[in-house]
């Protein structure tokens, strides 16, 4: 899915990715537009833009990446500054890309990250490198100051670590899939957490996904 609210740019991006083998499954050039076809759409990737007419990537990303199963998603923008490229990766970004980038470099950013890989911008990789060392070199709150989960929001958290769906927790835990829903984002709130892909780490950290 391309996201973009620059007609002739959107269109021309489409069409590199068609020509290079990818299926283009849906255009946007507003943001909320974007959130609201990609579960219908179904996108494996996302390119957007930051500067969008409505809301900003960021909420583009911050939805898509939470999504069920998440997008990853590519940002591709005229921005490389920093705080637009933390903002992004915060939000559950995969990969910065900007839009100075040859045609070959960005078609390569696609298929690495439709593979999973983080993809920067040359430059911008040691950024975001260097702001995980600050965060991890900050002191960390003592244990007894956890948000304290509950028994069901621990079980929940496992399972969405572990790699399974909403769906596939629903059936596991014979709950509906809103109750699920609602677990999740009860457990992003107590943590102050964005979304799936910081719920996963998080968990990871725990070692919830081993239990």
């Amino acid at each position: 899915m391309v996201v973009d609210d620059h007609p002739m740019w959107r269109e021309s991006v489409a069409r590199d990715l068609a020509e290079a083998g990818h299926e283009v499954v849906a255009t946007a050039g507003e943001g909320r537009t974007a959130v609201r076809i990609a579960p219908a759409a179904r996108p494996q990737v996302a390119v957007v833009d930051l500067q969008l007419p409505d809301i900003s990537g960021v909420e583009v990303t911050r939805h898509l990446a939470a999504a069920d199963p998440p997008v990853r998603v590519l940002v591709l923008s005229a921005s490389g500054e920093q705080q637009d490229v933390l903002d992004a990766v915060k939000a559950g970004a995969t990969g910065y890309l900007l839009k100075s980038a040859a045609r070959e470099e960005f078609l390569d950013a696609v298929q690495r990250t439709g593979a999973g890989d983080a993809v920067f911008t040359p430059g911008l990789a040691g950024l975001v490198l260097g702001e995980y060392r600050r965060l991890a070199a900050a002191p960390r709150r003592e244990e007894d100051d956890a948000p304290r989960l509950t028994e069901r929001e621990t079980e929940v958290l496992r399972l969405v670590a572990k790699g399974l769906t909403y769906k596939q927790i629903a059936q596991r835990l014979v709950l509906s899939h809103r109750t699920v829903q609602n677990h999740v984002q009860n457990t992003l709130n107590k943590l102050q957490l964005h979304n799936r892909v910081e719920l996963v780490r998080y968990a990871i950290e725990k070692g919830l996904d081993q239990e």
